[in-house]
């Protein structure tokens, strides 16, 4: 998965040695909208960020900040928010829904929970942010099988919903989102390979332009 480098020549602040920073990233989850610039406290520190892409975590001195998503390359700005970012803590910055018609775009801030996880275990998290879905149920099963008489993970998933953490032993598996109550699959990761120590985001996107095929986009907050 290609990252976007952040443009670290633009001064966000001066960090104390005493003060542990924040950390932020962006997520493009859009179908339909274009490339993006991201602007902090008026600096560009993104710039022509795609659909389906994302940041590293950005290092920034705790506090409040006013943060513009822009149509790369103008002054035309689409999202705004004034988050405040607290020390030590980890945060994505997600924008989800459409352009041009509903579910209108807006711009979720999450707060991530970079925990180690236990010796020989992951620590998993799953993100509804395909507009044009139902409300959907997980699975993770052990690659290829059947999900007759299995138990949801998680159910009843709405639109810009997020998980809390899950810690599951380090092994190979198979995510699968289904229509909620249905074993309708409508998006599958096929087989995803962990090893003991990380943490992911599984982020459930749709096709450019909105709609099927949907997929996951795979966030690494913690390798």
């Amino acid at each position: 998965m290609r990252k976007l480098c952040l443009l670290f020549g633009v001064s966000l602040g001066v960090l104390s040695a005493q003060t542990e920073p924040a950390r932020i990233r962006v997520v493009h989850a859009s179908p339909d909208a274009p490339a993006v610039d991201v602007l902090v406290n008026n600096a560009k520190v993104l710039e022509a960020l795609p659909f389906r892409e994302y940041s590293e975590y950005l290092t920034v001195p705790p506090g409040r900040y006013e943060v513009k998503v822009n149509v790369s390359g103008t002054a035309t700005t689409v999202l705004s928010a004034n988050p405040m970012l607290e020390s030590g803590r980890f945060y994505t910055a997600m924008a989800v829904g459409f352009v041009g018609r509903t579910p209108s775009l807006e711009l979720l801030l999450l707060s991530d929970e970079i925990v180690e996880p236990r010796s020989g275990f992951v620590r998993i998290r799953a993100i509804h942010a395909a507009p044009s879905a139902p409300a959907v149920d997980v699975y993770v099963t052990s690659p290829f099988e059947t999900l007759e008489g299995k138990t949801p993970v998680l159910t009843g998933v709405p639109f810009k919903a997020a998980s809390g953490y899950l810690e599951a032993p380090a092994a190979t598996y198979q995510a699968r989102v289904t229509v909620a109550n249905t074993k309708t699959v409508a998006i599958d990761s096929g087989r995803v390979g962990t090893w003991s120590g990380i943490i992911r985001t599984f982020v459930a996107i749709e096709n450019p332009g909105g709609a099927t095929p949907f997929t996951f986009l795979i966030l690494p907050d913690k390798n």
